[in-house]
């Protein structure tokens, strides 16, 4: 019968132990620990910081478009109100209605504000 198994050492030499790699072994361990820690660490930093640079984007970019739309409004009345119901020069009704719209919607917003009482406490 003819054996498969590899030639032993003979009586008395040490066996030598199976080749390990246990340098690189360690360095993928340390690199999956790090790789861990980053993920768990800067991973919701960094989704924090992205929500913040585009909420601020998008806050400004809000404030510019309610600027031009205002401008407009004013430009777009001032131009189509009847002469006969303002006069001539009626900038100033321009000016009146887009206040009281303004002052509406800012009374609705107000009105639906929550009070310190009704704010939860975490």
């Amino acid at each position: 019968m003819v054996s498969t198994a590899p030639p032993r050492a003979p009586y008395g030499e040490p066996e030598a132990p199976p080749e390990q790699d246990w340098p690189s072994q360690v360095a993928d361990t340390i690199v999956q620990v790090v790789g861990s820690v980053r993920d768990k660490t800067t991973g919701p930093a960094l989704q924090v910081a992205k929500a913040v640079v585009y909420g601020t984007v998008a806050a400004i970019i809000g404030l510019i478009a309610l600027v031009i739309f205002t401008i407009a409004a004013v430009r777009f009345l001032n131009a189509y109100l009847p002469d006969a119901v303002f006069g001539e020069t009626h900038m100033w009704a321009s000016y009146l209605i887009l206040g009281l719209i303004f002052v509406i919607a800012g009374g609705i917003l107000w009105s639906r504000r929550r009070t310190p009482e009704q704010t939860p406490r975490y």
